[in-house]
């Protein structure tokens, strides 16, 4: 390995053009050595001789060119060879040739001994110089890591002076003006924003600021999220450095190029890995910011962020303490004095409070509701749908609407009542459920006379239907077909009348007979689709889709989701007349161009959409209210479905088209 790399080594040194020139020089020498034909100048031969040197000489110390030159490039041990080369280029002449040998063999010696020391020399200045450097190398970096220091110990003095400053206090402008204080004397900059981020309204707003005017304040009150140098820094999360505001190609605010600011570096305040706002620190005047300031003004940002944060959190505590004191009082006596029965129960299901109104709808003594299981309180065939929405409570879900129970009664009977149930926290974990039960035994029991007493109405009109339809089938039409027919035997006796002014007659009765024949079946189609009694809703509502888009120009699609199934006659008819009411109030009111009717089919439940992409309206605060906005229509599709004891709900807003939704239980 060794002699491999010494090889390596005298490699590279002959690949070098300066070796090959040292050996042409010290071949030169050598020849100017032996050439005695050559003949030194007069001045040369001159000097020579006052200096008492042999005729050689001059030659001889021009070898120390060559070793110098060689020592210089190659270090001493270069220089030793150019020596030793030398020394075996004068020896053969000194000994041999020279008359003079003694002079000649002190002179070649010579040259010997003052190129080796002449090679140490310069061998010895190389390890000077390069030592000094390392040491010039060693004391830029001790001083650069002296500047590190400070410049560490100044950054930690003065996030430790704003840490002090903006933790004096919890009050958000407080907190800004002390911040904004420390950002000027830290950073010493003219002008100072601080943004803070309002995620509800995807907005920038100006909390503080401190040397810009007025009018620039007014403009640049509110930025929207993205909009700007502040917008793109509550995006990105970075910092954003701008040499030129006023010619910057992302400037979107005149007033900035008015306010005549100039240099300015803008970073986000962060808390809890969120950006929280910005900070911008700007200059009227041109500035370069370097990066170890734009690291402490980001540094400084994310305190400034943190106590905005802590400010914003304290502010919600008083507006939650205040609010919940009220509540509190409130809530005592809306317990005590609500109409409806209220009693909370804890994780175990056991009662520890119940209302004046809980006693009275039980009947039983407070002393005996308190410690009663909510199994004991709520039948058992309806228990499962209150412990549905406790078990979605305990989810973090929304309880959804409200369940309708049975309450058992002390003496046993029973009473129907719609359930509202929500948690009860304490030191923000879950200790019990708060129930309100409002008594509508009596309305279900009407409902449900009511909801019968129509059934058989609506059976009873269904029917009526259906003897008007099939007359109108058996009658009218026969009726007109032999009109036709005989119109036609009247056809066939052309010849005995005037060609011209029979076949108008005929051809006038025959389109009078046959449009009277197309309105029959029409009107009996409208009276009950024949489709809906023989293949059942789906083939019943894809003949009333066409039928539609047929006369109306409306694009109207079908969809059907789940399994396909038969339901009961008066839901069939129910949903038929709701699909019906929606796609003529399409085609009457809402100026769409498409519509869409999906039919979906559940285990226990059918429901039916029609959507369309119309005009829209704005709907009553209640649907009970679409009455009195003259939505006759959507009213009595309402009452329809809740006669099965199903829902309607309807969406619409002014340019969004209006979509219509019918469940029933079926």
């Amino acid at each position: 390995m060794e002699v491999q790399s010494s090889w390596d080594r005298w490699k590279g040194a002959l690949l070098r053009p300066s070796t090959w020139l040292l050996i042409a020089l010290l071949g030169l020498i050598t020849f100017l050595q032996y050439a005695g034909e050559i003949h030194h100048p007069s001045y040369l031969t001159d000097l020579n001789e006052r200096l008492g040197l042999t005729r050689y000489t001059l030659e001889r110390i021009l070898y120390l060119v060559p070793i110098i030159w060689a020592a210089a490039i190659f270090g001493f041990k270069g220089g030793a060879t150019a020596a030793f080369v030398a020394l075996a280029g004068m020896l053969p002449r000194a000994i041999i040739i020279s008359e003079h040998p003694e002079d000649a063999l002190v002179e070649t010696i010579a040259v010997f001994v003052v190129g080796n020391l002449a090679a140490y020399s310069v061998e010895s200045l190389r390890k000077e110089r390069r030592r000094r450097a390392e040491l010039e190398e060693a004391h830029r970096k001790l001083e650069a890591q002296l500047r590190v220091i400070e410049e560490n110990e100044r950054r930690l003095a003065a996030l430790n002076k704003t840490s002090e400053v903006i933790s004096q206090s919890l009050e958000l402008d407080e907190v800004l003006e002390s911040a904004m204080t420390s950002v000027q004397e830290v950073m010493g900059v003219e002008a100072v924003r601080i943004y803070i981020k309002d995620d509800a309204e995807g907005v920038l707003r100006l909390a503080a600021h401190r040397g810009v005017s007025d009018n620039f304040v007014e403009g640049v009150q509110v930025i929207r999220i993205g909009e700007g140098f502040n917008g793109q820094v509550a995006i990105s999360g970075e910092p954003m450095y701008v040499e030129d505001a006023s010619e910057d190609p992302r400037l979107t605010r005149e007033v900035v190029r008015k306010e005549n600011i100039r240099s300015q570096i803008i970073v986000p305040m962060t808390a809890k890995g969120k950006v929280v706002g910005t900070l911008a620190a700007a200059m009227h005047t041109y500035r370069r910011f370097l990066p170890q300031e734009v690291e402490l003004l980001t540094a400084i940002a994310n305190q400034i962020g943190v106590a905005v944060d802590n400010a914003r959190l304290y502010r919600e505590q008083k507006t939650v303490a205040e609010a919940l004191r009220v509540s509190e009082q409130r809530y005592r006596g809306l317990f005590e004095n609500a109409h409806d029965a209220i009693w909370v129960h804890d994780l175990d299901d056991r009662v520890i409070a119940a209302n004046e109104a809980c006693v009275r709808l039980t009947g039983y003594t407070p002393s005996e509701l308190e410690g009663l299981k909510v199994g004991d309180l709520i039948s058992k065939d309806t228990l499962p749908m209150a412990k549905k929405i406790e078990e979605r409570l305990l989810r973090g879900e929304a309880p959804g609407s409200m369940a309708e129970v049975k309450i058992v009664k002390r003496d046993g009977s029973e009473a129907i009542v719609q359930l509202a149930c929500s948690v009860v926290s304490g030191d923000g974990r879950l200790t019990a459920f708060q129930n309100i039960a409002r008594d509508v035994t009596l309305e279900r029991r009407m409902q449900e006379n009511l909801r019968h007493l129509v059934r058989q109405i609506t059976r009873a009109q269904e029917e009526e239907r259906k003897r008007i339809a099939q007359e109108l089938h058996d009658d009218t039409v026969q009726a007109l077909v032999v009109h036709a027919r005989q119109i036609e035997d009247l056809g066939s006796r052309l010849d005995s009348l005037p060609k011209e002014e029979t076949a108008r007659s005929l051809e006038k009765l025959y389109e009078e007979a046959s449009a009277i024949m197309q309105g029959v079946q029409r009107m009996s189609q409208d009276l009950r689709p024949a489709a809906l009694d023989r293949l059942g809703l789906l083939p019943a509502l894809e003949w009333l889709a066409s039928r539609t888009a047929k006369y109306s120009g409306i694009d109207v699609q079908m969809k059907v989701i789940g399994t396909e199934r038969r339901l009961p006659d008066e839901a069939e008819v129910v949903l038929f007349r709701i699909t019906q009411e929606a796609l003529r109030n399409v085609w009457k009111h809402a100026n769409a161009t498409a519509a869409e009717v999906i039919v979906s089919f559940d285990q226990d439940r059918t429901q039916v959409t029609i959507k369309d992409n119309g005009q829209g309206f704005e709907l009553p605060p209640m649907v009970s209210d679409l009455p009195r906005s003259g939505k006759l229509g959507l009213a009595g599709m309402q009452e329809r479905a809740e006669l099965l004891g199903g829902t309607l709900s309807i969406s619409s807003e002014p340019g969004k088209g209006t979509t219509v939704t019918a469940e029933l239980p079926v």
